[in-house]
């Protein structure tokens, strides 16, 4: 029901910034919360942040201050989801997943995850 294309990961030093890009792609229903998780070798996967259809972000402490979430809802078909990462530390390496909610028109819930882009920070 929905595809969702991640982009942007990459290998940064510590303090630089990266920026990740989610496409989620539809053909009925709607989508709603889309957010971005991360999971380390050997942690579970953990919350880093997650926007409202109507825009409002909600972070993980280890986010607040440094990462900004962001959406793009302007084309009904294609929302997208972004964040921008900013003071990279090491301990930010991990697999970033893109995360969204979808509803189908009789309101059935749906989760989806993206495949995954690694961000490595490391100098």
């Amino acid at each position: 029901q929905v595809q969702l294309v991640e982009s942007g990961g990459g290998l940064v030093q510590p303090g630089g910034s990266l920026r990740l890009s989610c496409v989620a792609s539809i053909s009925r229903g709607s989508i709603d919360n889309m957010g971005w998780y991360r999971q380390s070798p050997g942690k579970q996967r953990e919350l880093v942040a997650t926007i409202t259809g109507g825009g409002d972000p909600n972070y993980a402490a280890t986010a607040k201050g440094r990462f900004t979430i962001s959406r793009d809802n302007a084309n009904y078909a294609k929302n997208t989801v972004y964040l921008q990462m900013n003071s990279l530390e090491p301990e930010d390496t991990a697999v970033y997943y893109c995360n969204t909610v979808w509803y189908s028109p009789t309101w059935s819930r749906g989760d989806y995850w993206g495949q995954g882009t690694q961000v490595t920070v490391s100098s």
